[in-house]
């Protein structure tokens, strides 16, 4: 395994330059709630207005309404984006992995009828994959499809799905027959199909964003069946690689991290200094890494292996950022704080836990990379 040193090119910077003037005029300081990463609040309309850009769906093919850009270049629009903790919640799962994976593995009909939706910023997905006493063994999925006249009948329930209540529509993958690994198949599935539930899970910081999906009888007609019968595994496994390498994945903390900065940085004592220049040092080498993803993407690799170890690594120095601006602020923070800086630390520090899991824990991300490595 070797991630190759890169820099942006002269036209991607110019595009970070554009990117970053659009985002001061639309979203001035205070005119917005802050969000932790992919975490940012969900706003449909900032979503349009991003879609409008043609800073959605861009590495998505132009015939079905995307902009045939690279990995790179949406890397930097969503480092722009994730630095100034925008509202990215309604779009993020659509335009990260559910449209590339459609574009990837989708009937002609299926990219026509999805795909110029997400580019535009109209259309929200969320990702079905976790299940009630599964824990992270993905092979494990028990929610059943039933093969019937026209389609396929679901019974079952998914857990921890991730934008659900919002989403207008959710990829779920499903058994399709008894093999562990190849009887998984992935689904289209309309938030508002009949027999679907979605119940919102609240979470400690009060965040509605987690989901349980209960299935009782619900038909999908075999037009959103994505990919052949059986291919679930390994298109997964292939959808976890956009979602793993990326700036996202060590981004999460960087509304606290560049506000706790600008406040120390004049006449910062000599321990804040120290962990100030840590902090930027790691968060250029995690740039580094996920940018040789992005590259590695472009040349039309599979970096499952470079992206577990990034999310590995970064979700553990996203959880340290938030412990070392705990410690330096020398007391728990408080949620009902009058300063909003402090309020935000606050729920960083109640969400922090749960950024090692999301996308998979780092036990089964070691696996990953450990049986990567073996076999290369």
């Amino acid at each position: 395994m070797r991630l190759e040193a890169t820099e942006l090119t002269r036209i991607e910077r110019d595009l970070q330059d554009e990117v970053r003037s659009w985002l001061d005029q639309r979203l001035p300081e205070g005119s917005y709630p802050l969000g932790l990463g992919m975490a940012g609040a969900v706003d449909p309309e900032f979503s349009r207005d991003l879609g409008g850009r043609g800073w959605l769906g861009m590495s998505l093919p132009t015939e079905y309404g995307g902009h045939g850009r690279t990995a790179v270049d949406r890397l930097v629009v969503v480092e722009a984006l994730l630095a100034k903790g925008a509202p990215v919640g309604y779009h993020w799962i659509a335009d990260r992995q559910s449209g590339p994976s459609i574009a990837a593995n989708g009937t002609d009909f299926q990219k026509q009828q999805i795909l110029p939706g997400i580019a535009r910023g109209e259309l929200s997905f969320s990702i079905g994959m976790s299940e009630p006493d599964s824990g992270s063994d993905l092979a494990s999925v028990r929610t059943r499809a039933e093969k019937v006249d026209g389609g396929w009948l679901v019974n079952g329930a998914k857990i921890w799905t991730t934008g659900a209540y919002t989403a207008t529509h959710i990829l779920s993958l499903f058994r399709t027959s008894e093999d562990r690994h190849n009887g998984l198949t992935q689904f289209i599935v309309d938030r508002h199909a009949p027999g679907l539930t979605v119940s919102p899970i609240e979470f400690i910081d009060g965040s509605k964003d987690f989901c349980e999906l209960s299935f009782v009888d619900v038909f999908i007609d075999d037009t959103w069946r994505l990919g052949l019968v059986g291919a679930g595994w390994s298109q997964n496994t292939g959808e976890l690689a956009l979602e793993r390498g990326g700036v996202d994945r060590w981004m999460s903390a960087m509304p606290v991290l560049e506000r706790w900065a600008a406040r120390e940085s004049t006449g910062a004592r000599e321990s804040v200094a120290s962990d100030l220049g840590s902090i930027a040092a790691r968060c250029w080498a995690f740039r580094g890494m996920s940018l040789a993803v992005a590259r590695m993407v472009d040349d039309g690799k599979s970096p499952v292996i470079e992206a577990a170890l990034v999310k590995e690594m970064a979700t553990r120095f996203e959880q340290e950022c938030v412990e070392i601006v705990t410690r330096h602020l020398g007391r728990p923070p408080r949620q009902d704080s009058d300063d909003p800086e402090e309020r935000l630390l606050a729920t960083a520090v109640q969400v922090a836990p749960s950024w090692s899991i999301r996308g998979g824990t780092n036990e089964i991300l070691r696996s990953v990379i450990s049986k990567g490595l073996r076999t290369r």
